[in-house]
């Protein structure tokens, strides 16, 4: 596909050193050339949502170009967090690297793999405000804004981290 699309992509990671983590994804997503001119959230530390007793994740979201289609986008992802030693073994379970699709253009989209948007994005204060920093504006198809949905949601169980931030560079 050579036509230039947006990508909203959600990351998160509890296990590890859970900043370089994210900051490993988002060097593998520019490096590759799985996405450009990328702007990116701050990090928020989160309490787990759902899955087993696990430890505090940190959150960012991120928004690129990008040249592929959404499956191959959702390949290239799946590639990024096997590369950072994702093991997928237990829903919902704990994870070095956690990259989610939350939003590609406006698309409504539902495949066997992939749902656009995202089907719980607008109901995670985790993923909300960071998106909010960075596309308060964003019209979640059939959802509202994301500054809407963020003010509906309990603002409980995250905070700003402010030992880290991830740093853009060059791709």
């Amino acid at each position: 596909m050579s036509s230039v699309n947006t990508a909203v992509l959600a990351l998160g990671s509890n296990v590890g050193d859970r900043a370089n983590n994210l900051q490993c994804a988002l060097d593998a997503l520019i490096e590759s050339g799985v996405l450009t001119d990328v702007v990116v959230s701050s990090i928020y530390e989160t309490d787990p949502v759902g899955g087993p007793d696990q430890g505090p994740y940190l959150n960012a979201v991120l928004r690129g170009l990008t040249k592929l289609d959404p499956a191959e986008l959702l390949a290239n992802t799946h590639l990024i967090e096997d590369q950072l030693g994702r093991v997928r073994t237990i829903h919902w379970g704990p994870r070095t690297i956690d990259i989610d699709i939350l939003a590609y253009n406006q698309e409504v989209m539902a495949t066997e793999d992939l749902t656009i948007p995202h089907p719980r994005a607008h109901e995670r204060t985790f993923v909300l405000m960071p998106w909010n920093e960075i596309d308060a504006e964003y019209e979640i198809p059939g959802r509202g804004k994301v500054s809407t949905c963020l003010a509906a949601l309990p603002q409980g169980g995250i905070e700003l981290y402010e030992d880290a931030r991830l740093i853009v560079k060059a791709g």
